[in-house]
């Protein structure tokens, strides 16, 4: 495909990107939308995650869905209802004062997705105010062709009511999906395929927009009436989402949970991130697909919510991760798909991708060996422990697969949680040993003996290979430099509460890898960190847990403040921070970011 220029890929109402800090995001667990702060969405895959996407502007491709006041001389800012990914937005322009809501509707199906945009006229002119409208899907990253749009009446209640009104619909399909959209029968066809219009509302007064988009071999579509629509999402939210007063922080950890659960998948499987290719550094080449299911990450979710009790997200993760666990044993991959399948290869789209970023889809994490993986998953089962789950006989055998996959795997090089060059990397080693530590401490006596004496001698062999003259833990046997991903297993308990290393290994990263109460993965060469990278804010939080397991909890709420302001308008967390900038970096929003956050606040709260 031929790469556009600047102004032959603006969106047809000449729309350009963003900051990233200034994306909101909605999900359902099986897709996700991004929507710019001029009511611009964006970004959407259909039917699931990793499918083309059907917007796709935010990487340079085609494709937008528009809803926002029609005078241009306008603010807005938003919020999230608590508990939910339902974004308001309050808009003020010259003469009146908007409110729109944005959401995708629940529960989910992976064949169907309905987004339902809401926009009310709270103040306004006695004549009214108006509000202008873009839809234009293009599905398939834009290279399938779009029918001609069909206006026609269909029922607005459910199939088959003989009470329901007839409404206009919008009617249309191509790539393989099937797509109505209903409340603008005002909107016409332009000649760029899109449909575009203009309506006024008058103060009080209220207007639904309800978008699907189906595959072709879905069964029926279902209702687009808004106001059941509207009603069935925020139930199931409430449902959802626990309350967390008694934790530090309580509207960030139910945010957490909101976006956690927003981006897991019925399936089971939770998405690192919803979008691919946003730069993490301008022109250093780190630019990847995040709409898939990194187990770490998953398990990094699931130990989060088993700290503050048995909620779903908690059955998701182990149930998921039992699943790949038994079906690939030793070969166990670090990635899958959400519905647990291979991760397709890397490749590019042809499109520009966003500034300073690419257009990369597809992961070739899929195909490696990380060994840190098998010890989060050990961490995830002790920690489900608590609340019944080692009496699942599938956790069980999914147990009894992961200790014999270390026994064999430990001493291998491998790619380690950064997924670099295989290498004996220290994270990967003190990992494995804190979940056979964990999971001994939750197993009978009899079953306890084995993973404990692994875990003996992985440590013994960490420490002869990877722990510095000093008493600070290197990077990896062949490299003495420190890295922050060694913080964790640090945290969660993986040496004696007395041993010297874990003090001295957090004073040494503090000193060599954090700035301004941020922390760096690690250093990438000689330049400043700053210049490399942006400081990764799961590092952040991180170091917020080492430090109150070590009994200084000033020192970590500074820490846990500090990360958790790292955030634009939508109070979303992206994978890094550019602390000279404050612009957030990477994929967006991740999912491991506000595992760790949630985690804290409830650390934090004991």
């Amino acid at each position: 495909m031929t790469q556009l220029a600047p102004s032959e890929r603006s969106g047809p109402d000449g729309t350009e990107p963003w900051p990233l800090r200034d994306y909101a995001f909605t999900g359902d667990g099986e897709r996700g939308a991004l929507i710019s702060p001029r009511g611009e969405l964006v970004w959407l895959c259909a039917p699931r995650w990793d499918s083309d996407a059907v917007f796709s502007q935010l990487i340079g491709g085609a494709g937008q869905y528009t809803v926002r006041p029609a005078d241009n001389w306008q603010v807005s800012g938003g919020f999230y209802e608590n508990g939910t990914l339902v974004r308001v937005s309050r808009w003020v322009t010259s003469g009146a004062v908007f409110v729109t809501r944005d959401a995708l509707a629940l529960p989910a199906d992976p064949e169907r997705l309905v987004l339902l945009r809401q926009v009310t006229l709270e103040r306004g002119p006695s004549s009214g105010a108006g509000v202008a409208l873009v839809l234009d899907p293009r599905p398939r990253f834009g290279r399938a062709e779009l029918s001609g749009w069909q206006l026609s009446q269909e029922p607005a209640g459910p199939a088959g009511a003989a009470s329901a009104d007839a409404a206009p619909v919008w009617t249309a399909s191509g790539g393989g999906l099937r797509m109505r959209w209903a409340g603008a029968p005002e909107a016409r066809p332009g000649p760029d395929g899109a449909l575009h219009g203009t309506f006024t509302l008058r103060e009080g007064e209220r207007r639904d927009l309800v978008l699907e988009i189906t595959t072709e071999r879905a069964a029926s579509t279902g209702s687009l009436e808004p106001h059941g629509l509207w009603e069935e999402t925020q139930r199931r939210w409430r449902q959802t989402v626990p309350e967390c007063g008694n934790l530090l922080a309580p509207r960030d950890a139910r945010k957490a949970y909101a976006v956690l659960h927003g981006l897991t998948s019925g399936a089971g499987g939770m998405v690192a991130a919803a979008t691919t290719s946003l730069p993490e550094h301008a022109g250093e080449g780190r630019n990847y697909d995040y709409r898939y299911a990194w187990l770490r990450d998953q398990s990094y979710a699931g130990i989060a919510v088993a700290a503050h009790g048995p909620h779903p997200l908690l059955d998701s993760a182990c149930d998921f991760v039992t699943a790949r666990i038994l079906e690939d044993g030793d070969a166990l991959r670090p990635a899958y798909t959400v519905t647990g399948d291979p991760v397709p290869e890397e490749r590019t789209l042809g499109l520009s991708g966003y500034p300073g970023g690419s257009d990369r889809v597809g992961n070739q994490a899929g195909r490696q060996f990380q060994l840190d993986t098998f010890g989060e998953v050990l961490q995830l089962y002790a920690a489900a422990a608590r609340h019944g789950h080692l009496e699942d006989r599938d956790v069980r055998r999914a147990v009894e697969v992961a200790i014999t996959a270390v026994e064999r795997n430990w001493e291998r090089p491998e790619a380690g949680m950064w997924e670099l060059e295989e290498r004996w990397w220290t994270h990967s080693r003190l990992s494995v040993v804190t979940g056979l530590r964990a999971l001994a401490a939750r197993l009978p006596e009899r079953e306890a003996a084995r993973p404990r004496a692994l875990a003996e001698t992985v440590l013994a062999q960490a420490r002869a290979r990877c722990l510095r003259p000093d008493g600070v833990w290197a990077r990896a046997a062949d490299d003495p430099k420190v890295d922050a991903a060694v913080l964790l297993p640090l945290a969660r308990g993986c040496l004696p509460m007395d041993d010297p290393s874990t003090a001295r290994t957090v004073r040494a990263v503090q000193d060599e890898l954090a700035e301004d109460g941020f922390v760096y993965r690690f250093r990438h060469d000689g330049r400043p960190l700053a210049a490399a990278e942006g400081a990764f804010l799961l590092c952040g939080f991180m170091m917020s847990l080492v430090t109150n397991h070590l009994g200084d909890r000033p020192s970590a709420l500074r820490w846990f403040e500090r990360n958790r302001a790292a955030y634009g308008p939508p109070a979303l967390y992206s994978e890094e921070f550019d602390v000279e900038q404050r612009q957030l970096r990477g994929n967006l929003p991740q999912a491991f970011v506000h595992a760790l956050l949630l985690e804290n606040t409830v650390r934090l709260a004991d």
